[in-house]
């Protein structure tokens, strides 16, 4: 086939997976929170992360806009990769139950703090940076490498004033603009 016969194929195939990307909504837009978003520097125990989080506040993003009671579940999976289930009710606390279900695999030489996570099969794959956890993991600062999605977990849906107190002065030590947090309600 010539050369000039490729482009057209190319071109039609590249233009259609562009429109379902955009059409999907995963294009990044959006504020940025963090210009700068800092390397993880923590190692990861994958076991003791894996189990039940509690979104505690994050920066609003289009999948979970008027998302309340966001859970996240981690299990660790026979092939070694981690399945994901996240869970959130639309509206409010009394809204319908919405939930996502994943898949993450660590990257290698990552110190498992770095995961790449597909909620759409093989075709979107996003970042998932573990950028700061509490030794007994009881928190943790979720983002990634643009700046634009940051998510803070806590193993329980009220952490006390001591804990949210150090999660946002960690958040803030890490470069990220608290004034675009929202506050997840529980």
């Amino acid at each position: 086939m010539k050369p000039t016969r490729l482009i057209f194929p190319l071109a039609v195939a590249g233009g259609a997976a562009l429109a379902l990307t955009a059409c999907a909504g995963l294009m990044k837009t959006g504020r940025v929170g963090n210009r700068a978003v800092p390397q993880p520097v923590k190692h990861v125990d994958l076991n003791r992360y894996l189990g039940l989080w509690y979104e505690i506040g994050r920066y609003e993003n289009r999948f979970e806009k008027d998302c309340e009671g966001v859970t996240a579940e981690y299990r660790k999976r026979d092939d070694g990769e981690v399945d994901v289930v996240n869970s959130a009710r639309k509206g409010s606390l009394s809204g319908p139950v919405k939930t996502a279900h994943g898949r993450a695999r660590v990257l290698p030489g990552s110190d498992n703090a770095k995961l790449k996570v597909s909620f759409f099969g093989p075709f979107y794959v996003g970042d998932y940076w573990v950028l700061d956890h509490a030794e007994d993991y009881s928190w943790s600062i979720v983002g990634e490498p643009s700046g634009r999605y940051l998510w803070l977990l806590s193993r329980t849906a009220q952490p006390d004033e001591l804990m949210r107190n150090t999660i946002e002065a960690r958040t803030r030590e890490l470069g990220y603009d608290w004034s675009m947090v929202r506050m997840t309600q529980h």
